[in-house]
């Protein structure tokens, strides 16, 4: 098991540098505005969280809809954190880990969800952290599931694996950090700014 907690932290203040005006500005996840990309990070939070506890949604665990900026809640940051806490805190569980658990419509090795939990969490955060002027801050344990997760998805007849949510892997330039590494993996350029930022 991992702990999710540094990225579920990091993720929160990263969330709560966001300014309102904002929300429209573009990210590195092409069909997404940052408030859309915010009103995902909500609801893949509370959709771990079920996963991890081994429940399912009302109506029965489901693919996640595309994030729309328009439903994000008004304390869309308060909201936000209190998930990420719920999400850090069942995945704290030694449970959480084992056997199966339903996430996105379909049932998968505890492990694999955990490790894919993780994973949203460092990505996005970037995303996050790079339309927002931030910076993503995470020491190599904490990055270390989402480079579990790259490798899951990589190499001969991963393409499946991969699906239409991630960009074919990128080639990253020699001494890479970890961070570009996992973000090259997931399909991303990691030199991505928003336009006209320094």
């Amino acid at each position: 098991m991992h702990d999710l907690g540094p990225a579920a932290r990091e993720m929160t203040r990263l969330v709560n540098g966001v300014r309102e005006d904002q929300l429209g500005d573009p990210t590195p996840c092409t069909r997404y505005t940052l408030g859309d990309l915010l009103q995902h990070v909500r609801g893949l939070a509370e959709a771990f969280t079920v996963a991890g506890l081994k429940e399912q949604p009302a109506g029965g665990s489901k693919p996640p809809p595309q994030g729309d900026a328009s439903l994000l809640p008004n304390n869309w940051r308060g909201e936000t954190a209190d998930w990420l806490g719920r999400l850090a805190e069942t995945w704290s569980d030694p449970a959480a880990w084992e056997d199966t658990a339903w996430i996105a419509g379909f049932e998968a090795p505890a492990s694999a969800v955990g490790i894919t939990a993780a994973n949203e969490l460092v990505v996005h955060g970037w995303d996050v952290a790079r339309a927002s002027g931030q910076q993503l801050i995470l020491d190599d344990t904490a990055l270390a599931p989402s480079r579990e997760f790259v490798e899951m998805i990589s190499g001969p007849g991963s393409e499946e694996a991969r699906g239409d949510a991630f960009g074919p892997a990128l080639p990253v330039r020699v001494g890479a950090s970890a961070l570009d590494e996992v973000v090259a993996g997931n399909g991303r350029d990691p030199a991505w700014a928003v336009e006209g930022a320094a």
